[in-house]
């Protein structure tokens, strides 16, 4: 089940809504709990008593950290070393582990056969979850959670057990220890958030795939120059809706029972340097491998090797956290050396630049590490990048490039403006008397994007979802 679906929409949302706050105060983390359940088990019935298992092993590790952690510090360090063997050894094996026969055999010229286990939905977000709590707890951060349901709840709450946020367990642990009130302007807020995010989702994200997926499914040869490139801004739009609009749906829903999700995007593609929109795109995962990989590895503190060492190592698992493909690898390395280079002086040349041209290096660094994501076959993208760059003997431009640019026009219109804050800042920028207005006509906005996006839903048109996979 996903939350641009009818189902969810309109059976399971309002239904959970209802039974959550018509419940007492004492079991709402219980309601809570069940119906993260029964949410996952609508897409993953098989691998509902994996994420379980993952609740329960990583809910008594913590017990066990902190109980030994000043007395018997050893003690406590092999509990947490156990922890993140745990969870590291199931993400691997359910994720990595085809992608590793399949090397070895590459290697060797063994004939093992890949096992061909469906990825379960989530693991790479509820796994890194758990693991910095147990990791937290150890540090003496934060105490570990005594009721398991609570813990279970963190873990399996459904609105980021998809697809992220990643939410650490210290942002919602008070309102986890039933300290959540409701409150009638957060859940408006929540509501709000959660009909932008599916705007984003349905109406800009699928639209502009659409566009993607035409350009995608042509021959290579028969691509143009100016077709390359208008499909993969069409991807690069596509990517950043679908999964920002996913997030803002994760952030809204979680307002609306009670919780303050970390926001997850912050428009990317206004950056002007490869470094900053690394800390706009995906954000807690990236302050995860910060926290949780890079500081401990020493960050920046023991000389320019450790420094640069140690970005190609987050950048590399960076790249393996999306997918079990070495194109992923090499896109995460492609990006840790870009981060290298700006760390190293480039950064400081870059802002002596006129803005245009700071947005437009940005631009292109971006493209051109999403070619490397998309393709997971290296000659197929190599090839895509050959065209862009006019080295194959391709055309400059078709009809069919045309006619894809002009029936898209408004669309390609909408995702730029979209993607940047200008709508954003108009409440804040108007006079006070235009405030009023602005105040009656965004609810009827939000309707609107509600109704169409529910039209859209209708028609069961085109409503792929890409952070499934990851």
């Amino acid at each position: 089940m996903v939350f641009s679906s009818l189902l969810f929409l309109f059976s399971f949302l309002p239904l959970t809504l209802i039974v959550y706050f018509i419940s007492p105060r004492i079991l709402k983390t219980t309601v809570l709990l069940l119906v993260s359940l029964v949410f996952y088990a609508w897409g993953e019935p098989v691998y509902i008593g994996l994420m379980i298992f993952s609740a329960v092993i990583d809910y008594f590790h913590g017990l066990f950290i902190h109980k030994y952690r000043m007395s018997k510090p050893l003690k406590a360090k092999l509990f947490l070393v156990s922890s993140l063997l745990i969870n590291i050894g199931l993400l691997s094996f359910f994720k990595y582990a085809d992608f590793l026969i399949e090397n070895i055999n590459l290697l060797i010229g063994t004939e093992w056969m890949p096992l061909e286990l469906p990825l379960p939905i989530g693991i790479s977000f509820y796994t890194f979850q758990t693991m910095s709590y147990s990791i937290d707890v150890y540090r003496g951060r934060l105490l570990p959670q005594k009721n398991p349901i609570s813990f279970a709840m963190y873990v399996s709450f459904f609105p980021q057990l998809v697809a992220g946020p990643i939410v650490r367990y210290e942002n919602m642990a008070e309102e986890l220890n039933n300290k959540r009130r409701f409150n009638v302007a957060q859940f408006a807020d929540g509501v709000k958030i959660f009909i932008i995010g599916l705007g984003k989702k349905v109406l800009l994200a699928n639209n502009i795939g659409l566009l993607w997926s035409q350009i995608q499914s042509q021959d290579l040869n028969e691509l143009t120059v100016m077709t390359a490139w208008l499909g993969i801004i069409a991807f690069a739009f596509q990517l950043y809706f679908d999964f920002s609009g996913y997030s803002d749906m994760a952030v809204g829903l979680g307002r609306m029972f009670g919780f303050n999700f970390p926001r997850n995007f912050y428009y990317p593609y206004i950056s002007k340097s490869v470094t900053e929109f690394w800390r706009r795109w995906h954000i807690t995962l990236g302050s995860w491998f910060r926290d949780y990989v890079y500081f401990p590895m020493g960050g920046s503190k023991k000389g320019k090797f450790i420094t640069y060492r140690n970005l190609f190592m987050v950048w590399g698992l960076t790249g393996l956290w999306h997918g079990a493909s070495w194109n992923f690898v090499l896109w995460g390395l492609y990006f840790g050396l870009i981060i290298a280079i700006e760390k190293a002086g480039w950064l400081k040349i870059i802002r002596k630049l006129h803005p245009i041209f700071q947005h437009g290096y940005l631009i292109l660094c971006i493209l051109i590490g999403w070619v490397l994501f998309v393709f997971e076959d290296y000659s197929v993208g190599l090839g895509y990048l050959k065209i862009m760059f006019g080295f194959s003997n391709n055309s400059l431009w078709d009809a069919a490039f045309l006619y894809h640019f002009y029936t898209n026009f408004i669309l390609l219109l909408l995702v730029v403006v979209g993607s940047t804050p200008v709508m954003e800042k108009i409440p804040h920028s108007v006079k006070d008397k235009q405030k009023i207005a602005i105040k009656l006509v965004l609810p009827l906005c939000y309707l609107i994007i509600l109704c169409l996006s529910t039209a859209y839903l209708v028609d069961e048109s085109y409503n792929p979802f890409l952070y499934f996979r990851f």
